[in-house]
Order: structure tokens, then C-alpha cells, then sequence
């Protein structure tokens, strides 16, 4: 499935979109490129799942959690850009966090490519254009 983001105002009902054609899902691995709207994305998918938190990139802490108001249901969000060997993530116990079905919102998912689960849905951000975003699932 490909979904066209064109403009920022379009984020949130591209976020819903996402929602709707995902659910039952919990693992979510977002590939693409620095600066392609991978966190910005993110951030409005936890907003329309009700999270009031402030989100951010977990760049340095490697992990965020989250917590939806709506369902009281709690969102794991991953950032492993600054990883240096897969064994960084057996470290922090990723399983504990992959195999909760809790939602877990993966950045940098290359670089612990092997620790993720079968039914991990796989996105792949491109940018089209200074604005236009294309995801594909």
C-alpha cells in the first residue's frame, strides 16, 4: 500500500490512513533516509492514538514510551541511529519491548535488521520532493 503525504496540513489524516490499514499490527520498522519525515510521522500517528506526551526522536536514549490516553495502551518508539553493533539492542532487552504487544515504532530498523519480528511491517519513506512524502507498505 502507498500512501502520498503532499503537505504538512496532510499528515494527520495520512497518519489515520496508516492507522486503519495497519490495525492488529504492533511492530513497525521506517526505513529512509535522514530528513525524510520518519520522526515527524511518527510523532502524528502517536497524536491521532491519543498520546498527549510530548514526542520526540529517542536519538540518544534509544527509546521512548508513550502512553494514549485514548486506549491507556503504551507506545514504544525506537531510534537506533546511533547504535554501533546489534548486540547494543540485546542490551537493553529489545525482546521486552518487541514482543509486548505494546506498538513499537522503529527508526533505523537496518541496523538491527535481524532482530526483527516476521510480522514486522516494513516502510519505506521516500521524498518526492521538497514536500511530497510516499510511503510504502
Amino acid at each position: 500500500m502507498d500512501i502520498t503525504i503532499k503537505s504538512v496540513e496532510q499528515l494527520h489524516s495520512a497518519a489515520q490512513q496508516f492507522i486503519k490499514a495497519i490495525e492488529g499490527k504492533t511492530v513497525f520498522a521506517f526505513y529512509g533516509e535522514m530528513g525524510v519525515g520518519k520522526t515527524t510521522f511518527i510523532k502524528a500517528i502517536c497524536e491521532e492514538l491519543g498520546v498527549k506526551d510530548v514526542i520526540n526522536s529517542p536519538t540518544f536514549s534509544i527509546v521512548n514510551e508513550y502512553l494514549s490516553e485514548t486506549t491507556g495502551e503504551r507506545i514504544f518508539h525506537f531510534d537506533f541511529y546511533r547504535i554501533n553493533k546489534v548486540e547494543e539492542a540485546y542490551d537493553f532487552g529489545y525482546e521486552d519491548y518487541f514482543y509486548s504487544d505494546s506498538i513499537c515504532f522503529i527508526e533505523w530498523p537496518e541496523l538491527i535488521e535481524e532482530l526483527l519480528p516476521e510480522d514486522a511491517v516494513r516502510i519505506t519513506f521516500k521524498k518526492d520532493n521538497k514536500e511530497v512524502r510516499t510511503l510504502h507498505f
